[in-house]
């Protein structure tokens, strides 16, 4: 009888141990799987180490300007003049240096926009066809105005021209000697453009019913190109797709408006005394100490000035230290904004300041600058001290956003009655959140965003993601959880491509560089990793590369040095593939140890013999079951009519004490738990290896949660078994139970299957309806309350 209780102990082991041999399936591939990215990434060097940190060679090179720009009001132009020293940090000399000039996008003649594509059928153009006749990334042009730079005057220092060539949005400067390392170079560049209409990243907003215009100016200026040990120049066409690769540099900016402008701007005001009147000067002092928004320009005193006229000039000076980057907002419109708080108890105040028309209020005025110092706070916390002096959101057009150093470019816009529904609120300070938090990554954290798209949308997207939650428990995030990626998993797969693609090459942008990165983190986090391992590694990684440029290697690199937890296999799956998840829970085979107790295996026997003879037919001839030859003739009976092959005999209670007292204590141990012992088959039909997370339903109305790291798959991605030892019997098995892995298909993650009903709805013609009021008009329009008394919005 021991031998039969160890031949169960075997079979389990040899159950177990099954589940590791690998498939002879020709598509098996779990060792490629879960060996290391090896030669998919650059090899270490003197300038990036293995450990993903910068190397004692790594350098960048920088560029500080001395800018002075002219809005032109009333032709939408602007006119500038720079003065710019670039400084060779790099061990190479340089024959030449690039600048680009991404206004060149709205040329008619722009890559961007001939390769643009789009159709024309019997419903009218396309999107994208329309788009492809303006140019540009969506913007509405005027075909009288020649877009695109217009370079006036380009010399060195003492005044000689220089020679230049102009490809497409890129300009090459030929040095009249070669730049050596640890030189600079000092050179003028005059130039002008007409602003388009504001097209997702730069440009005005004109409003009909005043007249007026806001401005929102960026990538304005030639700038100097990236130049580092990774790419050489980064020369890349702007396409109006991928954003910006830049470098660091020093700025100081006049910016020259009509006197009754309001301008926001990158840095600090080098002159409010000057363009702000003095009662709005002790605005400024009073928010300086206030904990809640100040307003310095009343939504009275932008009324006033929107239905006046300027009667000059006005010239803001900003100034900008170690930024990638400069942009500047201005109108006639804005209200004003801003508290200066210590954001991290630290003693070190930071402005956060918010800039927008009446049209914005009453959600502007009552959450954006609030929102500004939330997220320098909690984008502080899991990575290192916003650095600069000052956060400013900017109310632009209703949808979207945009991001610069220190000021952003922020949809999200009531109803003209003031009212507004939960997910335009939701939405503006979301976009706020991310806007604002772009500050980290890639305006510190300094990535090359024309080539790597996610490094900063999906990182960032991801930090939106938690400060979203710690501005509200019940916050409507629109991208992070598991759940929320799973229809772009399992979407056509001609439309996918890996996150380590350029962003110029993705069709679905969104889901791909910020939906998906951001939803890969937050499983590394949560799921594979841990909060505590990958809070720290991820903070080492902000820490290690704030103001230094890092590339997707690095980020890897990093994120396993600081943690110890080896993450090629989710680099690989998440960053580099393409295929879902989806796991079936396939079969659960149910064992128990045979405890050889002839008082409970003879009773299991008698009752399921008593199950098994209860047949249909059983029960219908008991009604005649004493009518049968041995019930009514009694020489018929012998031994076996009243023998019961169930009764426990005392030959069975000896062999039973027998066989108890050849057991070791760990076995009696073992025989008295009374254990349940089940066999999993679960498969990978997705093939994305991930974690394998199952949860028990007991019998009692309990239940309990198994965990077990991808690793189980990486002797066979396709299929496995695992045994699971429980106390107390389960009814009810569920894979993925809490939505952590994206699996694509629940309806095969439970055992056994649940039931999913269909919806069935009356079929009735639906007639098309006028727009749905949002909660807060019904609300209004119920109660009677006029909606220019709603809001918080401060005048």
């Amino acid at each position: 009888m021991r031998a039969k209780l160890l031949a169960l102990g075997m079979a389990l082991l040899s159950v177990a141990a099954q589940a590791q041999v690998p498939s002879p399936s020709p598509t098996y591939n779990a060792n490629e799987r879960f060996e290391q990215l090896g030669p998919m990434l650059p090899t270490p060097n003197t300038f990036r180490t293995a450990a993903g940190a910068p190397g004692r060679d790594y350098f960048q090179n920088r560029a500080d300007y001395d800018i002075k720009v002219e809005l032109d009001d009333a032709n939408q132009r602007i006119i500038g003049s720079e003065t710019v020293t670039y400084f060779n940090n790099s061990p190479d000399e340089l024959r030449y240096i690039w600048l680009q000039l991404d206004q060149n996008l709205f040329k008619n003649d722009a890559m961007g926009a001939l390769s643009r594509t789009g159709s024309i059928n019997q419903n009218g153009m396309s999107i994208g066809a329309i788009q492809s006749l303006n140019t540009g990334r969506g913007a509405t042009l005027d075909k009288e105005k020649p877009y695109g730079y217009n370079i006036t005057k380009l010399t060195d220092k003492t005044g000689k021209p220089l020679r230049y060539t102009i490809n497409n949005t890129m300009m090459r400067i030929d040095l009249p000697t070669p730049l050596k390392p640890g030189q600079n170079y000092v050179f003028n560049v005059d130039w002008n453009y007409y602003i388009t209409e504001y097209y997702g990243r730069s440009g005005y907003e004109f409003f009909p019913k005043d007249g007026n215009y806001n401005y929102f100016i960026a990538h304005w200026f030639p700038r100097l190109a990236a130049y580092d040990d990774v790419s050489g120049w980064q020369n890349k066409q702007f396409l109006g797709g991928s954003e910006f690769t830049l470098i660091f540099g020093n700025y100081r900016v006049a910016i020259t408006v009509p006197n009754d402008h309001v301008v926001a701007a990158t840095g600090e005001c080098q002159n409010y005394k000057q363009v702000l009147t003095p009662t709005q000067q002790k605005r400024m002092d009073q928010a300086s100490r206030s904990k809640t928004p100040v307003v310095i320009v009343t939504q009275a005193e932008a009324e006033a000035a929107e239905k006046g006229k300027p009667t000059g000039k006005k010239t803001w000076i900003y100034q900008a230290s170690n930024v990638r980057d400069f942009a500047f907002a201005s109108s006639r419109k804005f209200i004003w904004d801003a508290m200066q708080t210590d954001v991290y108890s630290n003693g070190r105040k930071i402005w956060s300041m918010s800039y927008y028309p009446k049209e914005g209020n009453p959600l502007w005025g009552q959450y954006s600058t609030r929102a500004v110092e939330h997220t320098l706070r909690s984008y502080g916390n899991r990575t290192f001290e916003y650095p600069y002096p000052v956060a400013i959101s900017c109310h632009s057009v209703p949808g979207g956003g945009m991001e610069y150093p220190m000021i952003s470019f922020n949809g999200g816009r009531p109803e003209p009655d003031g009212t507004y529904s939960e997910q335009v609120k939701a939405g503006m300070i979301g976009v706020i959140i991310h806007e604002v938090g772009h500050n980290f990554f890639p305006m510190i954290v300094n990535s090359d965003e024309r080539q790597w798209t996610w490094m900063d949308e999906g990182l960032n997207t991801f930090c939106q993601y938690l400060a979203e939650k710690e501005w509200d428990y019940n916050f409507p995030t629109r991208r992070g959880e598991p759940q929320q990626i799973v229809d772009y998993m399992k979407a056509d797969k001609s439309l996918l491509v890996p996150i380590m693609t350029s962003g110029e090459n993705v069709i679905l942008l969104g889901p791909n560089a910020y939906a998906k990165p951001a939803t890969a983190l937050n499983i590394l986090r949560e799921t594979v990793m841990g909060r505590d391992l990958f809070d720290y590694a991820f903070k080492e990684y902000a820490r290690r590369w704030a103001f230094k440029t890092p590339t997707p290697a690095d980020f890897f690199r990093t994120m396993e040095d600081a943690s110890g937890v080896d993450l090629d296999w989710f680099w690989k799956g998440w960053f580099y593939g393409v295929e879902p998840v989806d796991q079936d829970l396939v079969e659960v085979k149910w064992f128990q140890l045979n405890s050889q107790n002839p008082e409970v295996v003879k009773a299991q026997a008698r009752a399921e013999a008593e199950r098994r003879a209860n047949t249909i037919s059983k029960q219908r001839d008991a009604a005649t079951r004493n009518q049968t030859v041995v019930a009514q003739d009694s020489t018929m009976r012998d031994f076996y009519n009243s023998y019961d092959p169930y009764a426990v005999t005392d030959a069975d209670r000896k062999q039973y004490n027998d066989y108890l007292s050849t057991l070791t204590p760990e076995e009696r141990t073992l025989l008295e738990s009374k254990q349940h012992f089940y066999t999993l088959t679960v498969k990978n039909r997705g093939g994305l290896v991930m974690p394998v997370i199952v949860r028990m339903e007991f019998e009692d109305g309990t239940d309990s949660t198994a965990r077990f790291p991808a690793e189980i798959w990486r002797f066979n991605d396709q299929q496995l078994q695992k045994v699971i030892a429980t106390d107390k019997k389960v009814v009810q098995w569920t894979l993925d139970p809490y939505y952590e892995i994206a699996d694509i298909d629940t309806e095969n993650n439970s055992f056994p299957r649940k039931a999913e009903p269909s919806r069935l709805q009356l079929f009735k013609q639906q007639q098309r309806q006028v727009r749905p009021q949002n909660p807060m008009q019904q609300q209004q329009r119920q109660s009677g309350a006029s909606p220019a008394t709603q809001g918080s919005g401060r005048n």
